[in-house]
């Protein structure tokens, strides 16, 4: 396990962070079924959350996976589950500039994970072949898409849910 502290950062983490070390093989594999295209080049450049931002995206679909977009059309909005490849994968306590405490790494939707899937709710603006246009992602230009799902708010949606730690931060 390294820790960072106040006075000296290790490894390029911030004070409080800890990082441990990775697993020597993966248990699983998985398919990308496609790309994401953002304006986004940098991390720093993203919007910290998906809502933040009004851009429409595009997710660009290997063709081979075209048919399973039939029936998507008619929806208004999709679940997108993607990989934020360039993310580090080691990190167990955080330290959000945003946050002014540091949290464990399943307290956060913080992108450095040690499987770095984010998800994201995305209003379907339209679909092209084997482009759809999307508006509510927060991830860099060229990302991996992982799975594309029908949003239902009749089940995906918890009105009644907290983060507890979240409504009382400081800002």
């Amino acid at each position: 396990m390294v820790e960072a502290d106040a006075n000296h950062e290790t490894g390029g983490l911030r004070a409080g962070e800890v990082a441990v070390e990775l697993p020597a093989r993966f248990d699983a594999a998985l398919y990308y079924i496609g790309r994401i295209r953002t304006p986004w080049q940098r991390r720093q450049d993203c919007p910290k959350n998906p809502r933040e931002s009004d851009a429409v995206c595009s997710i660009e679909l290997d063709p081979r996976w075209v048919e399973g977009l039939t029936g998507l059309e008619t929806v208004s909005h999709v679940v997108v589950l993607y990989w934020m490849d360039r993310a580090r994968r080691d990190l167990v306590l955080q330290a959000p500039h945003h946050y002014a405490e540091r949290r464990g790494t399943f307290a956060l939707r913080s992108p450095v994970r040690p499987n770095p899937i984010a998800v994201s709710v995305a209003r379907l603006v339209r679909i092209d072949g084997n482009t759809l246009s999307v508006v509510g992602l927060d991830c860099l230009d060229n990302t991996p898409l992982l799975d594309i799902k029908p949003y239902f708010a009749s089940t995906d949606s918890v009105p009644e849910a907290a983060v507890g730690w979240h409504a009382g931060r400081k800002r």
